[in-house]
């Protein structure tokens, strides 16, 4: 489905004078991220040559995306713009609330009826204010903008920390929290410092069992979760070009996980072959009308070394699949050394849960090679030893998988389908068992997989691999199985092999779907009321912060010095909390739960200077309010990472914390 047309040729009318604009403002040749960020400033065409790494910079996005739990925060703030409408297209989409349990229908229904009042509120504030509205169903944010939202050279905001999975498009589209998406929507510049560029050069192709994946994988292993702070990564190269659209986009999903502002690919024949695929055909053929400015120039690509800041060269006929973890997304293994590792860590190598899906690794092309191996399974009186979990990105994906047959095919191996949603991925797990705190282990083609995030035990190992190693293991039921080496016994007693998976980038008889799931906005919002309840504990409309009161600050209390890494994760923990993202006062009750007290190395138990007594974060920080007193939190660098999360950093001011001390901030922050 194409969306917003008449928006996207003004953009790519104005793209070939603002890059020749850009060019000579910066006396070289330029990167494709520099051509789009100078083709988006806000002051219009360069008059000045920005600096890498310490220029802010005004910018004027295209377009505003958003998911259910973290846009509740953003049109509460948005609805005290005083705005008739949005400045830019805009959209909402339910993704985040629904818990997966037994299946997709049960869950779908159950989430329907539990979230009631914020899906009507997230209903109507975007039919009253001109917002695309994907229903519950519909699909995960990032699949659901790259079928129907992304174009390449356009620039997005998006208020989740994989927004980049855009880039697989060429599209700059950047993970931001709910007030900077607000500020967009209201018609303000965004503000960003002009990031640094590192260059990633893939060269050769991949075959067998490799797969986009693998190639996040190895480059998260080498730059770790950190290594991309402040930094775009731009990838180029003849193997770039051998890659889908949708495995492009996993490797730019993944690129948050090493600290990336963004990730992007240049335009070519596998992004036209998408947009055509999905409907847009209109948008390649404008896209093709300018390909020279959707790509780095060709001196960029010819002497990296002299145009990126860092410069990192992958062989993509030499990659290994990876399996990363566990408890962090860096800790990168290649195949042959994995089962290795299983046994020298100590790491239970029993698997109990494979699960497939994601905003990462969902699309038709993820299911379809997933799907061959589950028919191999079938086909050669295997079953899978672990559970095994399918989570499809989008309506439009789940129905015309269901109608090639690949549904059917994962039910023979034993496998669950579950909604179109974020799921576990994100917490939103209800695990049968994980209440017992056991050491197991589970293995996903999801994203993150830091401790306790998938389903609240902290003794779950989760590991990061493809689709099709994740299918693999899942058969198996053992880590330490390698498919491109080992055997496994069927149900005859004789030894058996899984051959290399298969896929189509694309179906054969294009994508289909009954009920995408989206609701256009009003073409007068004005009729339109959006009611909040007073008494609701799930919605609360925003009063302003008290004013400084412009002296210093003072005889502050040390509420926490958090040790180690405090994510945004363990500063404003999601799974159970969801439901109270558009309540500050409620969900202010997780503040700092997760993170560790360098004093005792306990979570959630601080020492209260008032009385003595030690307590949890929250409530002691709600004794200092109460008082009258300030507080301060300490922390290590890189405070806030992960998620796009302001409640993050508005739960502190809220309850009174006057000042974050820490050696560095997440952009994100």
């Amino acid at each position: 489905m194409a969306f917003d047309i008449e928006m996207i040729k003004a953009v790519y009318a104005r793209i070939p004078e603002r890059v020749a604009a850009a060019r000579k403002a910066v006396g070289r040749p330029l990167t494709l991220t520099e051509k789009i960020l100078y083709a988006h400033l806000t002051e219009g065409a360069a008059s000045q040559a920005f600096e890498r790494g310490k220029s802010y910079v005004d910018f004027q996005p295209d377009r505003v995306a958003m998911q259910d739990a973290t846009a509740q925060m953003a049109l509460l703030q948005f609805m005290q713009a005083g705005r008739d409408q949005v400045a830019v297209p805009s959209t909402v989409h339910c993704d985040h609330l629904i818990q997966a349990e037994v299946g997709a229908e049960k869950d779908l229904n159950k989430a329907k009826d539990k979230n009631r009042e914020v899906y009507d509120f997230l209903a109507s504030v975007s039919n009253k204010y001109g917002i695309g509205f994907w229903k519950p169903g519909a699909g995960i944010i990032h699949q659901v903008v790259l079928e129907n939202y992304a174009f390449p050279g356009g620039m997005m905001i998006g208020t989740d920390s994989h927004t980049p999975n855009a880039g697989g498009l060429g599209m700059i589209a950047i993970g931001v929290g709910g007030a900077d998406a607000c500020d967009v929507m209201a018609g303000l510049p965004w503000e960003l410092k002009f990031p640094k560029l590192i260059g990633v050069k893939l060269t050769g192709k991949m075959s067998g069992w490799t797969s986009a994946k693998d190639v996040i994988l190895k480059v998260a292993g080498i730059l770790t979760v950190k290594g991309g702070t402040g930094a775009i990564v731009e990838y180029f190269g003849e193997g770039a070009r051998s890659l889908s659209a949708t495995g492009k986009g996993t490797i730019c999903n993944m690129g948050a996980e090493i600290g990336a502002t963004t990730s992007i690919f240049g335009y070519d024949e596998k992004s036209a072959a998408y947009l055509q695929g999905t409907g847009r055909a209109d948008i390649a053929e404008m896209a093709n009308g300018i390909a020279e400015h959707l790509t780095g120039d060709e001196e960029v690509y010819t002497n990296p070394e002299q145009y990126f800041d860092q410069l990192i060269e992958i062989n993509l006929s030499e990659l290994e699949p990876h399996v990363n973890g566990p408890f962090t997304p860096d800790l990168a293994w290649p195949i042959s050394k994995f089962a290795a590792a299983v046994k020298e860590n100590g790491w239970p190598a029993k698997l109990e849960v494979g699960l497939i899906g994601s905003c990462t690794n969902s699309s038709y092309e993820d299911i379809s090679r997933a799907a061959s191996l589950a028919q191999q399974a079938v086909d050669k009186k295997l079953t899978a030893k672990s559970e095994y979990t399918i989570t499809p990105g989008s309506e439009q994906v789940r129905f015309t998988v269901e109608r090639d047959g690949f549904l059917d095919t994962f039910g023979k191996m034993g496998g669950v389908v579950l909604a179109n949603a974020c799921g576990p991925c994100i917490g939103q797990w209800a695990r049968h068992g994980a209440e017992k705190q056991e050491k197991n282990s589970i293995i996903t083609s999801f994203n993150r997989n830091f401790a306790k995030r998938a389903d609240g035990n902290p003794n779950t190992h989760a590991f990061v691999a493809s689709p099709e190693i994740v299918t693999a293991l899942a058969i198996a039921g053992d880590l330490t199985f390698n498919p491109l080496t080992d055997s496994l016994t069927n149900a005859d007693g004789h030894q058996v092999k899984l051959d290399e998976p298969k896929g189509l980038e694309l179906p054969t008889k294009g994508f289909a779907v009954e009920d995408a799931g989206y609701q256009a906005p009003a073409e007068d919002g004005s009729k339109v009321n959006v009611i909040v309840d007073p008494q609701s504990d799930r919605l609360q409309l925003l009063a302003s912060f008290p004013a400084w009161e412009g002296t210093d600050l003072k005889d502050l209390k040390l509420l926490i010095k958090a040790k180690g890494k405090c994510t945004t994760d363990h500063i404003s923990m999601a799974g159970p909390w969801l439901k109270y993202r558009g309540h500050l006062d409620n969900i202010s009750n997780n503040m700092l739960i997760g993170a560790v007290n360098a004093y005792n190395d306990s979570t959630n138990r601080v020492k209260n200077q008032l009385t003595g007594e030690y307590g949890e974060v929250p409530a002691t920080q709600r004794h200092y309010k109460a008082a009258g007193i300030g507080s301060i939190v300490v922390g290590d660098e890189n405070y806030g990472e992960g998620s796009s999360r302001e409640h993050a950093a508005m739960e502190p001011r809220f309850l009174g914390v006057r000042a974050i001390l820490v050696k560095s901030f997440a952009r994100i922050h």
